[in-house]
């Protein structure tokens, strides 16, 4: 498995460009042969990531800016997304499957992120998010 360099992405805070985002998922996967699944996985967690960060951190705000950063590893990936929001409350998120909540239009981004991604940690009042993938061995 070759490893590459870090990928860093400068995002301004339109939706258009999880299109960039898709890219470099493509790319950093394609480099590690990554399988259909594992594709789907890191695609959809990453890509919720970075929409929270352009919805509700910076509020489509197109002054703001989002970061990722992919860091490849021997066995994992590492996608760090920051944006230039207030953060919020990430102990206190209600559950998208409880009866309440299963309706709402909102909600599912950081439920999908938790279940597809090895690890999900919240740093500076939740405005960066990092999403550990393992990638097991061929």
């Amino acid at each position: 498995m070759q490893l590459e360099q870090t990928h860093r992405l400068l995002l301004t805070s339109d939706t258009q460009s999880l299109l960039e985002v898709e890219r470099l998922i493509d790319e950093v996967c394609a480099d590690f042969h990554i399988d259909e699944d594992f594709y789907g996985n890191v695609l959809i967690a990453v890509t919720e990531a970075v929409n929270n960060a352009i919805v509700h951190g910076n509020k489509l705000n197109q002054s703001k800016h989002i970061e990722v950063i992919c860091e490849p590893a021997e066995r994992e990936l590492l996608f760090q997304i920051t944006d230039q929001g207030n953060g919020f409350d990430f102990n206190n998120i209600p559950d998208p499957t409880s009866p309440e909540n299963v309706e709402k239009p909102h909600g599912r981004g950081i439920f999908l992120m938790k279940n597809l991604a090895d690890e999900v940690s919240f740093y500076d009042n939740g405005k960066k998010v990092a999403l550990r993938f393992k990638i097991s061995a061929n």
